[in-house]
């Protein structure tokens, strides 16, 4: 079948574009960690006629005609997510993670109230709490850290939670490496009257093969997307487990309704079609086997690159995620690696680093994860080459330092990504990547 053939037709600009980004995932080593190479079957449900259906409301409560497939759609999404995760109630119809969260907000707090969440240069989520966020603002936010060595500070939580009194804590990161301590915090959750949400959007997957311990148990609310390691389509879930109906038996209603109508009009039920798949996908053995892979990777990677020199916060990783922190090779180095490293067909994201002498704009880590490469078939061996080409590339750019000035910074830059064409290592590199990304094709069915 031809790649896109109607979208050639009709709009060639687009489908150019199209056509450029599938060649540059195919060519490219994928380690931001919250990105994955969803299958052909998910992608085919988000493209589907399903988008054409408006269906504001919930199963057998619509407030249009015409909705009994998507009905039944939409609660076979829910009943997988309550099979695989052992929860009591799902919402599936979060259009994201963000208006995931915000949605729980919505649900057991009011403006002003108290919240408590990891700070984004920890680690944590902007939604989390964050002052430039809107949770930030509107609610009163206490923010907890991390250790010098870069896990969560229990003893500085559990301080925070006896001082502030908040009306909800969240548990769950974007850039922290290490097992969640989901046990602690609901200990300290239920000593000061608090709600407990684990945002598990990084570790879902895992959560579901069991190389993560589950949050079920411990915490009232779950919410998770399901395009990083549940490898689904861009879309979110809210769960109320058992012990948050036993604190508040109104809980699913107060969450529904703060989906809908609090926050969003009709669901998009092409995602729901796709959600579902993706469920049922990471019901299957070959997915447990994924992801117990995906954390052998994770590993591998972090050990081959602190063999070759790499500082790694909490000099390891229980997940899909590696944290780098290069303030010794200059603070605000992360900037430099991530442009130089994108050039080579390595992409991932610059980071705050537990400490950071730099900033959020120009911080001095950079992260990793192995979802998407794993997805694409590779092991503990190419772990290691990757690695290998990782240092390379930051070997040949580490004379590199960003200046003081704002000013200064942004000609330095732009002269840095113009070096970078000519900097013979990463051509070097860039062809070694291509090498090996060609023995695990991507997509190969999807012919240009």
């Amino acid at each position: 079948m031809e790649y896109l053939s109607e979208v050639k037709e009709q709009d060639e600009e687009i489908f150019s574009l199209m056509k450029n980004e599938l060649d540059r995932q195919r060519s490219s080593i994928e380690l931001i960690p919250s990105e994955n190479f969803t299958t052909e079957a998910v992608m085919q449900a988000m493209g589907s006629i399903l988008t054409n259906k408006y269906s504001e409301g919930y199963p057998g409560k619509r407030y249009y005609g015409g909705n009994e497939f998507i009905d039944e759609i939409e609660k076979l999404a829910i009943s997988r997510a309550k099979a695989l995760f052992n929860v009591e109630h799902v919402n599936v119809q979060p259009y994201s993670g963000s208006p995931a969260n915000m949605e729980v907000y919505l649900s057991v707090c009011s403006p002003g109230d108290v919240i408590m969440g990891q700070s984004l240069t920890s680690g944590g989520h902007l939604t989390h709490g964050w002052n430039s966020s809107a949770t930030g603002q509107l609610f009163k936010s206490v923010q907890y850290g991390v250790t010098d060595e870069g896990y969560i500070n229990i003893d500085e939580v559990r301080k925070l939670a006896e001082q502030n009194k908040p009306k909800l804590i969240w548990i769950g990161s974007t850039a922290y490496v290490r097992k969640l301590p989901f046990k602690e915090f609901s200990e300290i959750a239920h000593s000061v009257g608090a709600y407990l949400a684990a945002d598990i959007s990084h570790i879902s997957g895992l959560v579901i093969a069991g190389v993560h311990e589950s949050p079920v148990p411990y915490v009232d609310i779950i919410t998770t997307t399901t395009h990083k390691t549940l490898r689904g389509p861009r879309g979110a879930i809210i769960m109320v487990t058992k012990k948050g109906i036993e604190k508040d038996p109104d809980l699913p209603s107060k969450i529904d309704k703060s989906v809908f109508p609090g926050m969003q009009g009709g669901p998009h039920d092409h995602i729901t079609a796709a959600i579902a798949i993706a469920l049922k996908q990471a019901s299957s053995p070959e997915f447990v086997s994924y992801a117990k892979q995906v954390v052998l990777n994770a590993k591998a990677l972090a050990t081959a690159l602190m063999e070759q020199g790499i500082n790694l916060v909490t000099k390891g990783t229980d997940n899909h995620m590696i944290l780098a922190d290069l303030s010794d090779i200059s603070p605000g180095f992360g900037v430099f690696a991530q442009e130089a490293l994108d050039k080579a067909g390595i992409t991932l994201n610059k980071n705050t680093v537990p400490g950071e002498r730099s900033s959020p704009f120009y911080p001095s880590g950079i992260r990793m994860g192995t979802p998407a490469i794993t997805s694409r078939g590779m092991k503990e061996s190419e772990m290691k080459e990757i690695a290998s080409y990782i240092t390379q590339i930051l070997s040949s750019i580490k004379e590199n330092k960003l200046p003081q000035s704002k000013e200064e910074r942004l000609t330095y830059i732009k002269n840095f990504r113009e070096g970078l064409n000519h900097n013979e290592q990463i051509k070097k590199v860039r062809e070694n990547v291509i090498n090996l990304t060609a023995k695990f094709p991507l997509y190969p069915e999807m012919k240009n």
